[in-house]
């Protein structure tokens, strides 16, 4: 049975990702777009977080009327924004960097985690840490920035993107020990196409997502 999957967004550019990893699979999506409030989070000092708290779950509770079987949440400061918030809804809410956490915390190699988007990083580092005292796991990590490269892909120029991530995972790959990710999205191809380059597994958490999701809501493949 086709399961219709809600998405809620802080980039159009996602868009493409969730559709593409889930090509093979029965899903009917619904997609929500708001660059606003990633904009005002990370950039209007007087935008206080209940104020974020109040917007995104507006959101959710709107799309929980909208005849979804899941909602997914695809950007990490609406994740973290989320946190603690009390939701009114019955609708299984999945964040999609909760399986990348799972993976991150229970390898016992060093990791080296990659973000494109500082505005990301505190947020997403506080959720892996608790993830990891309530899962009773130690972290060996190294977060690094790879500064001067989001407004490329906010400014649409995808492919400038990907090349500077690209750069930068390859110089990395040799002077890095343990495992390397990309703790965004937006990061993934770029991974995918270096780990593809060069047979060295960059991990994302899309990959991540795709296993976790097949099994929660029991998708079924297409047939043609």
């Amino acid at each position: 049975m086709k399961k219709r999957l809600g998405c809620l967004h802080a980039h159009y550019s996602n868009i493409e990702y969730i559709e593409r990893a889930f090509s093979s699979y029965d899903i009917e999506y619904l997609h929500f777009v708001d660059p606003g409030l990633m904009e005002r989070i990370s950039s209007d000092e007087n935008f206080k977080e209940m104020k974020a708290q109040i917007k995104v779950k507006e959101q959710l509770e709107w799309m929980a009327t909208c005849n979804v079987d899941a909602i997914l949440l695809t950007c990490t400061n609406y994740i973290a924004t989320l946190q603690d918030a009390q939701l009114s809804i019955s609708v299984p809410i999945i964040k999609i960097d909760e399986p990348y956490f799972d993976y991150i915390s229970n390898s016992a190699e060093p990791q080296v985690l990659l973000f494109t988007n500082p505005a990301t990083v505190k947020g997403t580092m506080e959720r892996l840490k608790q993830y990891a005292i309530d899962h009773q796991k130690s972290l060996d990590i190294k977060v690094m920035i790879i500064n001067n490269t989001f407004e490329l892909i906010m400014q649409g120029l995808k492919k400038e993107y990907d090349q500077e991530i690209t750069r930068f995972l390859n110089r990395k790959m040799n002077d890095e020990k343990g495992v390397i990710s990309v703790a965004q999205l937006s990061m993934v191809d770029a991974a995918i196409q270096v780990t593809a380059q060069t047979s060295v597994k960059i991990i994302n958490p899309l990959d991540l997502l795709v296993s976790k999701l097949v099994t929660q809501l029991a998708l079924e493949t297409k047939i043609y």
